[in-house]
């Protein structure tokens, strides 16, 4: 409970410092760019989206923007984010599910990826997110269709799933307790029909880059089931998605594991290398360096109009 309520107070004050978010101007679409933006929203993250959006978007050129809503946007969420995304397409959960997929836990946001793909470049950003700087990386791979993923160590590449899945099972005989799922799915990749050919990266499904054209709904669902045979109802917990995620991103042509840290999460962040940032849950608003980069966004974008 005290967690709780000091988790409020810090995202309280996040709110007041960054409130000036609201008063930059709109996010410019390029109707020539093919890069679409996608994410998954819901009502306490809408700022913290605009923030995301207009950071990424003032480095790299941004033909459409698409937000999955989560069921909890309002009226005057939806009207906001018209105002400063002018373009903005929503799209509901419903048309996004599958019976071969879990629901929930971000599984249609990788439903709607899938679909996009066909005539997009999707770049899977999520809310928590902040552009610092350029991204030269990720401008190479939308140039050259070419798939990305934020990594979470440095010098990390594509793996192949067997040296995967060898890791996961000698981790899991040091361990007594259940293990979290992207484990768990990892140690029973041996399940899969393909999991030979197969490849994969323990990456993160907050900053995403999906070639157009590099994958289907029908390699998802396929994947899905598989592993939902293998895991039972283990295979509908949050953090599946991701797991989901990273396979389909790594088996996708030549896929880029971009250079940690470089790109990388608030742990391990190391300024002013670092160029973008996912404050993930653990360290979103300690120590205010969110609403302190958050600021610099705001100023950025003011000085476009001046």
């Amino acid at each position: 409970m005290f967690y709780r309520i000091k988790e409020k107070l810090r995202r309280f004050r996040f709110m007041m410092e960054t409130k000036g978010i609201l008063d930059t101007p709109p996010l410019a679409i390029q109707a020539k760019s093919d890069l679409a933006l996608l994410t998954q929203l819901q009502h306490k993250d809408v700022r913290l989206a605009l923030i995301a959006f207009k950071s990424f978007a003032i480095r790299v050129p941004v033909g459409a923007v698409y937000i999955l809503n989560d069921g909890s946007l309002t009226p005057d969420d939806i009207n906001l984010l018209r105002r400063h995304i002018p373009s903005v397409i929503f799209l509901g959960l419903e048309e996004h599910q599958s019976q071969q997929c879990p629901q929930g836990g971000c599984w249609e946001r990788l439903l709607s990826i899938s679909r996009l793909v066909d005539k997009h470049y999707v770049v899977q950003l999520d809310s928590d997110t902040v552009t610092l700087d350029d991204t030269p990386e990720v401008e190479e791979c939308i140039r050259s269709n070419r798939s990305f993923v934020i990594g979470t160590w440095d010098n990390q590449e594509i793996e192949t799933m067997p040296y995967r899945h060898s890791e996961a099972v000698a981790f899991m005989k040091k361990r007594t307790t259940e293990p979290h799922i992207q484990l768990a799915a990892e140690s029973s990749f041996n399940k899969l029909k393909r999991f030979v050919e197969l490849k994969y990266v323990r990456g993160c499904a907050g900053f995403t880059g999906f070639a157009k054209g590099s994958f289907d709904r029908t390699f998802v669902e396929e994947v899905s089931n598989q592993m939902s045979e293998a895991l039972g109802d283990r295979w509908r917990e949050w953090g599946s998605e991701q797991v989901m995620s990273n396979i389909v991103v790594s088996n996708t042509d030549n896929c880029l594991v971009l250079p940690h840290p470089k790109y990388s999460d608030c742990k391990k962040m190391r300024l002013p290398e670092t160029v973008f940032v996912h404050f993930i849950g653990g360290c979103r608003f300690n120590h205010g360096h969110y609403a302190k980069l958050g600021r610099k966004v705001i100023a950025n974008l003011r000085r476009l109009v001046q």
